[in-house]
């Protein structure tokens, strides 16, 4: 394995960061999806393997997260969804201080800096792993006025109706959506939180949304156009990393307003 250190000076906005962790990244022979891509880590004198989805594990490790995907692998989603609405926003004539936000699949809270750094002044996080808000809470305390670790699809009924009550008028959902982190059915049921008139910020990976796509999102999405539920604003085809061998992963940024609320029936 070649390793591949974290660039000098290029520092992260986290409150607080872990000292450098030592990782390494798979040889470039080792060709891999970016389903299946892993780092080692050295932990306690110890070589420890992790796969990029296994996002309990990296949750656990602080600064894991930020120094593999952003110092790393150069992640950009986070800072290109959050420019993207708020340039939105200004050709709307909105104040960002107007945004409810549904962070769906908010990880250890990055995206939600982003929109706190855009002058977002209500958040709430949803993830379903109980890590992640561990992991938020622990680096980014101030971020989120609330984060509740549960599957949107199941919502116990008191949950269900404090959500709704707070009124969303926006969801975003970063770089959570296929590779069955996030199925269709739980973005349709955070995205039905969001009251009618409300944005919807999310992306995903440019080949779910071709003509070759096999995951189902391609179809629902244009549906969703197609069909009235949601207005598309903005889509924007950007690089969303590199991958372990340095090669640039195409993800597209969408930004939309809701019409209605998605059907059961639109659901792949």
């Amino acid at each position: 394995m070649a390793s591949r250190e974290s660039p000098a000076g290029k520092a992260r906005r986290s409150s607080t960061r872990a000292a450098t962790l030592q990782i390494r990244l798979p040889r470039p022979s080792d060709r891999l999806d970016q389903d299946a891509e892993h780092c080692s880590v050295l932990l306690h004198g110890e070589w420890r393997r992790i796969r990029f989805h296994d996002y309990d594990e990296i949750y656990r490790i602080p600064g894991l997260y930020e120094q593999l995907f952003h110092d790393i692998l150069d992640c950009q989603s986070p800072d290109v969804i959050a420019k993207l609405l708020k340039e939105e926003l200004q050709r709307g004539g909105y104040e960002p201080d107007s945004l409810r936000v549904l962070d769906l699949g908010a990880g250890n809270g990055l995206v939600g800096e982003q929109l706190r750094n855009i002058g977002v002044s209500g958040l709430v996080g949803v993830d379903i792993i109980p890590e992640a808000r561990e992991a938020a809470l622990r680096d980014r305390p101030d971020v989120y006025d609330a984060y509740h670790v549960t599957d949107v699809t199941r919502l116990s009924p008191a949950l269900h109706r404090d959500l709704a009550s707070t009124g969303f008028n926006t969801l975003s959902c970063v770089a959570a959506l296929g590779y069955a982190d996030i199925p269709p059915e739980a973005f349709r049921a955070a995205f039905n939180l969001v009251g009618d008139g409300g944005w919807i910020a999310f992306n995903i990976k440019d080949r779910f949304l071709s003509d070759e796509d096999t995951s189902g999102f391609a179809a629902f999405i244009r549906r969703l156009r197609d069909e009235g539920v949601l207005e598309l604003m903005t889509m924007q085809r950007y690089q969303h990393r590199r991958n372990v061998h340095g090669e640039p992963l195409h993800y597209v940024a969408i930004i939309g307003t809701k019409h209605r609320n998605i059907p059961v029936e639109f659901v792949p």
